[in-house]
């Protein structure tokens, strides 16, 4: 048995092919580096990069690329003890396109992949319950029996009193349509104690502009302890019942985007678990934003999520502007 996990993790976890070079399209590219990826893997990952505790619920295939996930949570300290194997379902794959800036489109094979088959009944409810933070995304509402596993998942932890942390991450190819996407995602929005949307999703789902306040503020709700916006490179703005404001971005070097929003959200969760008071101080928050901005940074600079996520003398490294990424 690991130590309990503070934070837990609950969604996908996949095998990312990422093109040998940036600018060219999957059809084009000669070759592929195989990466781990799925966003909630990502932060557990994170998390214990920066010596947090936490702990990835969610399924896999039982086959090469499956059993190699699971081993790469291990080795990263993460607590796996709420994977599962299934026997009839391939691990997901995605091929990731990097254009010239970095930035990254998806192309998925999973019909269906082993995550979405996870059963309510399958669930380490155990793990949950006795976590400080239970994360997810918006993937394991696309369709059942996952979506139900989700809905069952987040009622316990709540039911706890543990912390419920919400990163939507739109991949709208996964979805049957954008308005499906809006609405799913929308559906358990108001269900969060603390949500982290960037700016291109917050455009996405107000189809209203990202720079205007009152766009931001329509995202509110009365539950909301946090609601951080990332701008990526120029930052992030955050909002809570009583103050809200924006903390600047690090220019580094840029390779490849993927886990960026990651790495950010795991740092700010290895925060909150640390000292929840940092909802109710503004100081706080904004020291722990600049640290999560630093991190966000940095994953940007070398290919693939999980290889790229910093540690904490990374981060400080970059604050302290001793370290040229």
């Amino acid at each position: 048995m690991s130590k309990p996990a503070e934070i837990v993790c609950f969604g996908e976890m996949l095998i990312d092919f990422v093109p040998d070079s940036a600018g060219v399209s999957l059809a084009e590219s000669t070759g592929f580096l195989k990466a781990p990826g799925g966003a909630p893997a990502n932060v557990a990952c994170a998390i214990t990069k920066l010596e947090g505790t936490s702990a990835f619920i969610g399924k896999v295939g039982d086959d090469e690329f499956g059993r190699m996930l699971v081993d790469i949570l291990k080795s990263n300290g993460v607590n796996s003890e709420g994977v599962l194997f299934d026997k009839h379902a391939r691990t997901a794959l995605a091929f990731v396109t990097l254009k010239k800036n970095g930035e990254r489109e998806f192309m998925f094979y999973r019909n269906p992949s082993a995550d979405m088959l996870l059963k309510d009944s399958e669930l380490n409810l155990g793990l949950i319950k006795q976590a400080k933070i239970f994360h997810y995304g918006s993937i394991s509402l696309i369709t059942e029996p996952v979506r139900s596993a989700h809905m069952v998942a987040m009622k316990a932890a709540k039911d706890a009193g543990v912390l419920l942390s919400y990163d939507p991450n739109v991949r709208l190819p996964l979805w049957p349509s954008p308005e499906a996407a809006r609405e799913g995602i929308k559906s358990i929005w108001n269900e969060a104690d603390f949500i982290k949307v960037s700016d291109d999703e917050v455009n996405f789902l107000t189809q209203k502009d990202a720079d205007k306040e009152e766009t931001i503020m329509s995202l509110w709700h009365d539950r909301l302890k946090l609601l951080v916006v990332t701008d990526g490179e120029k930052g992030c703005r955050y909002f809570t019942k009583s103050f809200k404001g924006k903390v600047s971005g690090f220019s580094v070097k840029t390779v490849d985007t993927t886990g960026a929003g990651d790495a950010f959200v795991g740092s700010l969760l290895v925060s909150i678990a640390k000292d929840p008071s940092i909802f109710q101080d503004e100081e706080k928050l904004k020291k722990a934003l600049k640290f999560s901005n630093a991190c966000g940074a940095i994953s940007t600079t070398q290919k693939g999520a999980i290889p790229a996520l910093p540690s904490t003398a990374d981060a400080q490294g970059l604050i302290a502007g001793s370290k040229a990424y």
